[in-house]
């Protein structure tokens, strides 16, 4: 969109189109300055919670904050008016995001500690994406997503599995060891299992009989056979998820082949070419170039 296209607009469709697009100058600009703004705001906020700083600059600091804090209330009420379908923007994920930018400050008016929950803003600066034209990046995310949608059940059993294990690996230590050697509860103990089981071993309580000892054994062995499993999971997912990418699902119109390589003109079984016009040939939709959609 040129710049005489966007004078022709009123004053709303021109707000929308540089808040909410990057085809045009403003716009880009716009969205250059919003994220340099973002990026200051999370500085300031890192610099607040370091207690040197804070006691000499809090008051400074805070005040600066406030500056941000005007500047994106202004900004997320400025989207809310000019945007043609308010609710899709305040429901939508970037509309909730600036609205989280932004509500930190005024709990912590309540609760003073809420105000570092402002760092939310950095995923805000996703919209980095977007200005820097990476937004087909963002198109191989699909795999991810395929993968995760397909090991969810096998992930959730897994982790059912585990939760059941370490439940009854615990009530054992419990009973072992008991409250005279730190094992003053069934919780205590399931915690001291999952600790075991994921070999973090914090080491705040150790068993100290050799049935115990001998139990932990069991725990660690255990843990290091199955810590492996929800990566396998997943892994092996993605890569039905990458293999479905890579192919074509198109029919041959000789011998009637339903998969070919994603590229392939010809069939691999009898050789007749797949489509006699390059149009026919359906697009990819991961490789479809198509402009990012607006918040």
């Amino acid at each position: 969109m040129d710049n005489d296209a966007l004078r022709e607009m009123n004053w709303r469709e021109r707000l929308y189109t540089i808040i909410f697009f990057t085809n045009t100058d403003a716009g880009r600009r716009f969205d250059t300055w919003l994220l340099v703004v973002i990026f200051a705001s999370l500085v300031v906020v890192m610099f607040d919670s370091v207690a040197s700083i804070n006691q000499r600059h809090g008051m400074l600091l805070a005040g600066i904050e406030w500056v941000f804090t005007a500047l994106f209330a202004l900004e997320y009420i400025t989207r809310v008016c000019v945007h043609p379908a308010p609710r899709k923007y305040i429901f939508s994920f970037y509309g909730a995001i600036d609205l989280l930018s932004v509500v930190p400050a005024f709990i912590a008016l309540l609760f003073p500690d809420a105000q570092y929950l402002l760092i939310v803003r950095v995923i805000r600066m996703l919209r980095v994406f977007r200005v820097l034209k990476l937004t087909h990046y963002l198109s191989q995310a699909n795999f991810l997503l395929v993968a995760l949608r397909g090991s969810r059940q096998k992930i959730v059993v897994f982790l059912l599995s585990v939760s059941t294990l370490v439940v009854v690996y615990g009530t054992l230590m419990y009973v072992i060891e008991g409250p005279s050697n730190g094992f003053t509860s069934i919780p205590m103990s399931v915690y001291w299992a999952v600790v075991t089981l994921t070999t973090v071993g914090f080491g705040d309580i150790v068993p100290h009989t050799a049935l115990g000892k001998a139990l932990a054994t069991l725990v660690m062995i255990t843990g290091y056979s199955i810590i492996a499993v929800p990566t396998g999971i997943f892994t092996a997912e993605l890569a039905n998820a990458m293999r479905d990418d890579s192919v074509l699902h198109y029919n041959c119109p000789s011998c009637a082949k339903g998969v070919h390589d994603a590229n392939a003109a010809f069939c691999s079984r009898c050789g007749s070419r797949l489509f006699e016009r390059l149009e026919e040939a359906p697009r990819h939709p991961e490789r479809d170039e198509s402009p990012p959609p607006a918040d």
